[in-house]
């Protein structure tokens, strides 16, 4: 065995050991909260108050890029993840995995598709998170927006479909695709808000703070409404 398959070998056993200390627990309390917190769905509120969010404080055009933007962000983290990673590397996800599968605690029997490198979740949430801070760049709402990604990460390694080194993965690409994505947003925009900029009652690119507080509260109330999800599950 060469230094190099030595070393890969240490690496996939730290992996494999790390997402099993993580993974699961005997709580049904975090099982509701993480089978609630991964689902789609539970994140509409949040989406549908930053598309508000974004059509009040920009015209058709900007409001157009920056809808782009977004949608950029996931296609490429999605399919850079789920088109070529996932088939080009087959690795098994912890649940799927024939030499690990009956070691990972699951949640109602769910073990996700058959391949996991690297996460999907992770980039997604990453890439959207790291090119709405920078379209905004409100602190409190930046803050706010990593939480919710990392929550979204740690969804998948508690319900045992993806290894850590699949989220750290994940993380690094869909930040560096938010940033090439919001670096090709700026070349394109027109948008000036230097000359007319009030701190006060705007963020550093010019959005009115009402509205990231706005954003903030309906992320809260989602954290609230998952955890009493948990509670009821």
């Amino acid at each position: 065995m060469t230094d190099f398959e030595e070393l890969l070998n240490q690496l996939i056993n730290f992996d494999q050991q790390a997402t099993l200390a993580i993974n699961g627990s005997d709580s049904l309390f975090l099982d509701g909260v993480a089978k609630t917190a991964t689902a789609t769905i539970t994140w509409i509120p949040v989406a549908l108050m930053l598309l508000y969010v974004i059509v009040r404080n920009n015209n058709i055009r900007q409001t157009a890029l920056i809808i782009l933007g977004i949608a950029l962000c996931i296609l490429f983290s999605d399919q850079l993840a789920s088109g070529i990673c996932k088939p080009m590397f087959a690795r098994f996800r912890p649940a799927q995995d024939p030499l690990l599968m009956y070691a990972v605690d699951i949640v109602d029997g769910y073990r996700g598709g058959k391949y996991g490198f690297f996460s999907s979740h992770a980039a997604n949430t990453f890439s959207v998170a790291i090119f709405v801070s920078l379209l905004i760049r409100h602190k409190a709402l930046t803050i706010g927006l990593y939480s919710w990604a990392i929550l979204n990460c740690w969804t998948r390694l508690y319900l045992g479909v993806h290894y850590l080194g699949d989220i750290t993965v994940g993380i690094i690409a869909g930040t560096i695709i938010g940033g090439l994505v919001y670096y090709l947003y700026g070349k394109v925009s027109t948008t000036d808000i230097e000359s007319n900029h009030r701190s006060e009652v705007q963020t550093a690119t010019g959005y009115q703070l009402e509205f990231s507080y706005q954003i903030l509260a309906i992320l809260l109330a989602t954290y609230i409404y998952i955890l009493m999800r948990g509670v009821c599950i």
